[in-house]
């Protein structure tokens, strides 16, 4: 059973099947060490190793599971006391630095020249180091730094064990050769003079006899309480495998001759089977392959208050918990060799923090890179994210590109926008001011003016136009499906109603002048029920065409998420292109025809002649929505909504103010033009 043996070779159980120690293989503790280094973000460190087979070993062991945690070495050097290594060193960015491989008498002198080597740097030390001798003389290069330990001895001053110590002599063991040569290597006298053996340990000087008063404890780092645990758990173990093995024997055999039985190949059976309890606490054994499993206290040396070297436990490895749980530390107890104490930086590139991601420099490692933003719609919520996440559909990221917040709703609200208001002072001060109108007329309905003009007509006109008035707030606020259904059909059939009429008068206008010359057949056509046909006709025909679209294809809301990044345009999809435009379509097929016969009939002589404002209203109605259809493919959201609003109440006011406001004027300020003998007066007959 091995103390202090840590190469990871004699991990080979079929190698070496019945060898055994008491503290794991250097591989497990550079496992850990790792997991120690990622816990601080540690990702760019340099290791200088002994030159040795052990240091080797060591330093491909460490650059083999560093990279495993995404860890770069930024250098690899063999231990030296040469100029160049020390400036090489010093240039170095990182400022934490592993030594690895067995320390031996041969670099004895390196080690203490090492703080001179490592200025500035935080050194990592593998707990191996601990075992000899020397590098507990290191102080000033373990100050302020965390190593891992194995079975740390915490009762060194027992009574007992000090009783042991200083009546220990090797005067006791006079057929212990190797012990006496222990004596005499270390106290430098000699307990029984042997030629041979001083010629072996040739020394300068003279060596006398020894006076019996050595003691134990005066050799040098006796009390390596990290050196003796290992020691102790030895002889522990073995001691209960025997004690185990023995008990169990007795059990299976009896007589006299009991002490004839074959023990060999039985002990190791046992030495798996020992758990060794650490302070009552926790349990330390072999596993199934044979390796002691045990935990790893973390030291921080530090010179505390007065000069006075201190070991502090900052926290554990435990190798049987949960991968997620094995390291347990408190780094705010960390006393670090740093100004202020302050977590040494060992990195690459600075960390990129929530809103940046990692970018990797061409041509250099995996741990230097530069900091990019996250893209819009993308967040990162964590530092050194390696990737952006995108956020859900209906959401964006925010200005810093760490969170997903809600995308905001653009559409165009009653309240909220400046043009919303004002469209709906002008939809209802329109509205009003058709409604005034229509009251001028059902008082006026007997004067000539009125009747003149198919006042049946007139009423029917004012009421589309009332009713196309407020068709626009169909148009404003949250888009759902069925204002997205009726808004344009609405306004469609109403504004086709005053068209239509609008058609009838002009209509009704030529026949009658036709009807006027004798014996004219157009007499028949003078009527009530010509005007009232063409009405019907016409509107039925947008009716009949508005229901096709419905049925067929019909206008839906729409989420638009790609136009304007962090917005959902809510907006309407007319659902079929030709339904929308064949409502359009026919209402300008109206009013072309309508604007054609106004304008044939524009010079017939009649007093209250209003072709002439017939052709002014289509011709402004032509216009905006020709103007119109541009403007409405070019934009999105509300902004299509305001064109389309814009197109509604421009083309019914211009139908309003052309065709009534001159009859208005004239009741009102023209008295004497509203007489029958002004209406008969241009007349041919």
């Amino acid at each position: 059973i091995s103390y202090g043996a840590t190469d990871p070779t004699l991990s080979d159980r079929a190698t070496f099947p019945y060898f055994f120690r008491t503290l794991q293989s250097d591989e497990e503790e550079i496992i850990a060490l790792s997991k120690l280094l990622k816990f601080f973000g540690w990702n760019w460190v340099g290791i200088v190793y002994v030159n040795n087979e052990s240091g080797e070993r060591d330093s491909q062991l460490l650059i083999k599971y560093l990279s495993m945690e995404g860890i770069c070495t930024e250098f690899v050097k063999k231990l030296s006391l040469t100029v160049e290594v020390k400036r090489f060193i010093m240039k170095t960015i990182t400022r934490v630095v592993i030594i690895c491989g067995d320390l031996n008498f041969e670099y004895h002198m390196y080690a203490y020249n090492l703080p001179d080597i490592i200025k500035q740097k935080t050194c990592i030390f593998l707990s191996k180091w601990l075992n000899h001798h020397a590098s507990l003389d290191l102080a000033s290069l373990l100050n302020g730094t965390v190593l891992f330990i194995q079975n740390r001895l915490d009762d060194q001053d027992d009574a007992k064990f000090r009783e042991f110590s200083d009546s220990f002599h090797p005067s006791k063991y006079p057929q212990d050769d190797l012990l006496q040569n222990m004596w005499l290597f270390h106290h430098e006298c000699w307990i029984k003079y042997d030629e041979n053996k001083n010629e072996f340990f040739y020394w300068e000087g003279t060596w006398e006899s020894c006076s019996g008063k050595e003691k134990l404890t005066d050799i040098p780092s006796y009390l390596n309480s990290y050196h003796s645990a290992n020691v102790i758990q030895a002889v522990d173990i073995m001691t209960m495998a025997l004690e185990d093995m023995h008990n169990s024997h007795i059990k299976q055999t009896h007589g006299e001759h009991r002490w004839r039985d074959n023990y060999n190949y039985q002990l190791h059976r046992y030495l798996r089977k020992v758990s060794y309890t650490i302070d009552g606490s926790h349990v330390s054994s072999f596993n199934e392959k044979g390796e002691f499993v045990s935990q790893y206290d973390i030291i921080n040396p530090f010179f505390g208050p007065g000069g006075k070297f201190s070991w502090q436990t900052v926290g554990h490895y435990v190798p049987w918990a949960p991968m997620e749980q094995r390291l347990i530390l408190n780094p705010y107890k960390i006393v670090w060799n740093t100004p202020k104490h302050k977590v040494p930086r060992a990195q690459c590139s600075g960390n990129c923090v929530p809103g940046f991601r990692k970018s990797r420099l061409p041509g250099s490692l995996l741990c230097c890179y530069k900091c990019v933003p996250c893209p819009e719609g993308e967040i990162s919520n964590k530092t050194d994210s390696e990737n952006c996440i995108r956020c859900p559909e209906m959401e964006w990221s925010n200005k810093n590109r760490t969170i997903c917040i809600a995308r905001i709703e653009v559409f165009l609200s009653y309240t909220n926008y400046v043009i919303s208001v004002m469209f709906s002072s002008i939809s209802v001060l329109f509205f009003f001011l058709s409604l005034l109108i229509s009251e001028v007329f059902i008082s006026h309905r007997d004067t000539p003016i009125v009747r003149a003009n198919n006042r049946s007509l007139s009423f029917l006109l004012l009421v589309s136009i009332k009713l196309s008035f407020l068709s626009v707030f169909l148009f404003l606020g949250r888009p759902v499906d069925i204002t997205c259904r009726l808004r344009n059909i609405t306004f469609g059939i109403t504004f086709s109603i005053a068209v239509s009429s609008l058609l009838a008068k002009t209509i009704m206008v030529c026949v009658a002048f036709k009807a006027t010359k004798p014996g004219s057949s157009w007499r028949k056509w003078v009527g009530v029920k010509l005007s009232n046909s063409v009405v019907l006709f016409c509107s039925s025909i947008q009716i009949i065409i508005c229901m096709t679209w419905l049925a067929i294809s019909p206008p839906f809301q729409e989420l638009d998420l790609h136009t304007y990044p962090g917005t959902i345009i809510i907006q309407c999809n007319e659902g079929s292109a030709i339904g929308f435009y064949s409502v359009i379509g026919y209402m300008g097929l109206l009013a072309a025809v309508s604007f054609v016969l106004a304008f044939l009939a524009r010079t017939l002589p009649d007093s209250f002649n209003e072709a002439k404002y017939i052709t002014f209203s289509m011709l402004l109605f032509c216009s905006v929505w020709i103007t119109m259809i541009p403007a409405y493919l070019s934009t999105k959201g509300k902004n299509t909504v305001c064109v389309e609003i814009f197109a509604i109440l421009t083309s019914t006011a211009g139908l309003l103010f052309c065709i009534f406001l001159p009859k208005c004027y004239t009741i009102f300020f023209k008295t004497e033009m509203n007489t029958k003998s002004q209406l008969f007066r241009n007349k041919p007959y």
